[in-house]
């Protein structure tokens, strides 16, 4: 990290807005607030941000819009803007006009009824410059080259261009305009000017959807430097990389005419200056998740796929470069750098987070950082910042600092609602690139409950159930709640008692089968007559015996030990492994009798039950063998 420059933290709560500093206290960080910043007491704050080099810093508190300047040792007011329905807030791309934006509305009773409602002041005094009525909520901001030359607002259906260049009108007059955009889309290309201008054109009456660069002035529809036309596209999202030489196209639609996802269909495709366009193609069917450009604008990664995801690194000519292994991830983070990606989980996913080295393609860490809703890289790009806030989740809510190496640096749990939390920026070379290494940083433990990984047990089951030794569950508790454990009613008693009598007469008739085989070889010894007893005796005695009140010494227990153990135990062919294959081959054949009923009625079978069914043949074969040898 650069020496004297510790980023600072801007929080937006229900409390107000505040300003945080960091403190490194061995191998952890503490978190104070920023004495150069007097806290916000307003409780109803709708946005914060800090300009892009960090010089200033705006908030709306519901009465003002506040803009001061941030000094190395105060933070001093510039002005306070009279704009108590503001939401939206944005600097341009050097700090020089701050952009303001609130819900638009008419009143029938003013005059005139419509007012703007988007508004441009100059940063360094509070002067409003421009205002417009913007009714976008998307896209609602102004477009800005890279030197604030040229400025581009897309309002109605048309794009409006000013020129702020040494000769230009400024906001005073439009210096050129496109039409044609009716929900269509705008993009300003970073890099040199004169800049590269991209428009989207959504398709009418089945004609396909059209996205053109430009190259400013020349807006003319016959003097396109590229041009890319598809179908299915709702909703282009444009993404540009810092240099301006190539821009991503993400193509959706919010419904999915094929019915293959719920969620719609989504396409990319690639364009660059130069007039080259084409499609990425991707290795794995599902949803897009994330794209993102790498700061170096040599290549990009994107993350998609049904879970565990995919995650793939392409370079200027959407030539594959690396395949990530898949795991459950569904954004892309870059540091300021290039040097290091991380991979996030959030949403409906546990907070899954992996940083890589790029350079060495190496895994550096894995682990898990729960409820996170926001991650942003420090401007040093050696740690990144998680936080919980609301209205996503307004219980828990807090942020941490970890180290790419995956340490916990320092965490702070926030009392009450945390809206927002963002770094403070700094102009670009202010840090050098940092090195990595493979050394775990050793980091504090979290103070954040763990959720609990067995298995719940509703309190009417718990303490009523035993594991055995194999690790079998038994559930012990009675079928009818406030009964003694093991109680079996009448029903079930009677059931049982059938079952015992259905497999007596089996094994008997078994018998019989095979002394008739036999030729009476062996002779079996009569069974002495049983008396039946009488039948209230009987069912007392199994209703005792279900219960745990058996007499041991009764004499249908004598007699029923007796009679199991007159039967004999009679192999059909003298040798044990025949008797298990022939066994094993009645069983198979029992399977393929119901596998044909199930295909005489109609349902449908997978392809390993045709085979089996297939099989009969074959089977009756070997049965036959069997029983001839």
């Amino acid at each position: 990290m650069a020496s004297g420059n510790t980023p600072t933290l801007a929080l937006r709560s229900a409390k107000g807005v505040e300003v945080w500093k960091l403190e490194q206290n061995a191998q952890q960080l503490t978190f104070h607030p920023d004495a150069r910043f007097t806290p916000d007491q307003s409780k109803s704050c709708r946005a914060v941000v800090y300009s892009p080099d960090g010089r200033f810093l705006a908030w709306a508190n519901g009465s003002t819009v506040q803009l001061c300047r941030v000094l190395p040792g105060a933070m001093q007011s510039i002005a306070s803007l009279p704009r108590p329905k503001a939401c939206y807030l944005r600097f341009s791309p050097r700090s020089t006009y701050l952009m303001t934006w609130e819900v638009y509305t008419e009143n029938p009773q003013e005059t005139p009824k419509e007012k703007p409602n988007l508004f441009i002041y100059r940063a360094e005094t509070g002067e409003e410059e421009f205002s417009i009525i913007q009714k976008r909520h998307q896209e609602w901001q102004m477009h800005w080259s890279c030197d604030e030359t040229i400025a581009a607002l897309l309002v109605g259906g048309e794009a409006l261009f000013y020129d702020h260049g040494p000769s230009g009108p400024g906001f005073k007059q439009v210096a050129k305009r496109f039409g044609s955009l009716r929900n269509g889309g705008l993009s300003v290309a970073p890099g040199p000017s004169p800049p590269h201008i991209g428009v989207y054109m959504p398709g009418t009456k089945g004609a396909p959807s059209m996205c053109r660069l430009f190259k400013y002035p020349n807006l003319e529809m016959n003097q396109p430097v590229a041009s890319k036309s598809f179908f299915q596209a709702d909703k282009v999202d444009m993404m540009w990389n810092r240099k301006g030489t190539g821009l991503i196209l993400l193509t959706s639609t919010e419904v999915d005419t094929s019915g293959e996802s719920y969620y719609g269909k989504q396409a990319l495709h690639y364009m660059t200056p130069k007039g080259d366009s084409c499609g990425i193609q991707l290795k794995a069917e599902g949803p897009i998740h994330d794209v993102a450009w790498s700061p170096k604008s040599t290549e990009f990664c994107v993350v998609y796929g049904f879970m565990p995801a995919r995650a793939t690194l392409f370079n200027l000519k959407c030539d594959v470069v690396y395949d990530f292994e898949p795991g459950n991830r569904n954004s892309i983070f870059y540091n300021n750098f290039g040097n290091l990606i991380l991979f996030g989980g959030f949403g409906n996913l546990p907070g899954y987070i992996e940083t890589w080295d790029l350079p060495r393609r190496k895994k550096l860490a894995s682990f898990k950082a729960p409820d996170t809703t926001c991650l942003e890289w420090n401007p040093a790009g050696d740690t990144f910042l998680t936080a919980t806030t609301a209205p996503r989740l307004r219980i828990a809510n807090g942020f941490k600092v970890w180290h790419y190496s995956g340490a916990l640096l320092g965490e702070y749990n926030w009392t009450g609602e945390l809206l927002e939390i963002i770094w403070q920026k700094y102009p670009p070379g202010t840090f050098k690139e940092v090195s990595i290494s493979d050394e775990k940083i050793v980091g504090i433990v979290s103070t954040t409950p763990v959720a609990s990984k067995q298995k719940y047990i509703p309190p009417g089951a718990r303490n009523s159930v035993t594991v055995t030794a194999s690790g079998q569950t038994i559930d012990v508790r009675p079928p009818i709640p406030g009964l003694p454990p093991g109680y079996r009613s009448s029903t079930q008693i009677k059931n049982s008692r059938k079952n015992k009598k259905a497999v007596n007469k089996a094994a008997a008739s078994a018998a019989t089968a095979n002394e008739g085989e036999t030729g009476g070889e062996t002779t079996a010894a009569p069974a002495p007559k049983k008396q039946p007893p009488r039948k209230n005796a009987k069912n007392n005695a199994d209703g005792d015996l279900a219960n745990g009140n058996a007499n041991t010494n009764t004499k249908s227990g004598g007699s029923s030990t007796n009679e199991s153990n007159s039967v004999p135990k009679v192999s059909p062919t003298g040798d044990p492994n025949k008797d298990k294959k022939i066994k094993a081959i009645h069983k198979k054949l029992k399977d393929i009798k119901v596998l044909k009923e199930k295909h005489e009625r109609g349902e449908p079978l997978v392809q390993t039950q045709i085979v089996k069914m297939n099989s009969e043949g074959q089977l009756m074969k070997e049965l036959e063998a069997l029983k001839v040898a």
